[in-house]
């Protein structure tokens, strides 16, 4: 056998060995896999998991997202690969005259992509983790998180959001885990998270998660949890955003006011994600 595909061959093996001693461990912890995608086939991502959101969505970031297009959303290898490029891209939603920010541009300049479970899956409490490696650069804005499902019908943000990851460019060793929520304040919602600091966590693969029961929602990044929210902060009666379904979104979005302007230089940048796999 050549060289180059026995060494293929054990890395396969090896990748495999060590998904199945990540699922072993979740099931000695008393977790049931209900849910997962590993990532195993090639093309579009699985269309009975995943849609998409299309266009200028929010935060008036510069990334149009453009749907189900391999050069944006491609599953190859074993990998989830969302890629952020700098190129011209019509704005279906463009309006002459138009002073809305989403429509006023005939055209984007940068794409990208964003895939959800919204009206597909949705889930009430669990463990949700995803295996990714970030992009990096200024400008760069990676997220695993998820929203009420009712967001469609009552907005942000009574929907409600749990933010699995965050991770900006412009802080290259930080990664955010943060839950958002309605309250009478001057901003009509309350936000509660912590941060990691971790040497170059755009280097290699890590473990995103968060553990979600009717108590409380942990936050961790390869099994070290640094974050606990106590959801009784959120209201302790039945309007209390997080004791409902929500569903889950990964995306790659590009400037905006937070991870600052977009470094045309390091551009193409991927996200990639390995598995992702709801726990119960």
């Amino acid at each position: 056998m050549p060289k180059f595909s026995l060494f293929a061959l054990v890395i396969s093996i090896l990748f495999t060995f060590m998904k199945d001693m990540s699922l072993k461990a979740q099931s000695q912890n008393n977790w049931t896999l209900a849910w997962s995608d590993e990532f195993d086939y090639k093309g579009l991502p699985d269309s009975s998991k995943w849609t998409y959101e299309i266009g200028y969505i929010r935060n008036q970031e510069k990334q149009y997202y453009t749907g189900p297009r391999l050069e944006n959303v491609e599953v190859k290898r074993g990998k989830l690969f969302i890629t952020g490029r700098k190129e011209k891209y019509p704005n279906e939603a463009f309006e002459a005259g138009s002073k809305d920010w989403k429509k006023a541009s005939p055209f984007a300049d940068y794409t990208s992509g964003c895939i959800i479970t919204e009206k597909i899956n949705a889930w009430q409490y669990g463990r949700i983790e995803v295996r990714a490696k970030l992009p990096r650069g200024n400008g760069v804005w990676p997220a695993i998180w998820m929203l009420g499902d009712d967001f469609s019908d009552i907005g942000w943000p009574d929907s409600g959001e749990i933010d699995i990851m965050e991770h900006v460019g412009t802080d290259p060793r930080t990664v955010h885990g943060t839950v958002h929520y309605p309250i009478a304040n001057d901003q009509g919602y309350k936000s509660d998270g912590g941060k990691f600091s971790k040497k170059g966590p755009f280097r290699k693969y890590h473990v995103y998660a968060i553990e979600w029961s009717e108590a409380r929602i942990d936050f961790y990044i390869d099994d070290v949890k640094y974050h606990s929210f106590e959801i009784d902060k959120a209201g302790e009666g039945s309007d209390n955003p997080f004791r409902k379904p929500y569903y889950l979104l990964i995306n790659l979005a590009m400037g905006a006011k937070w991870p600052g302007p977009i470094d045309d230089k390091v551009l193409p940048q991927q996200f990639v994600i390995d598995y992702v796999r709801v726990y119960q």
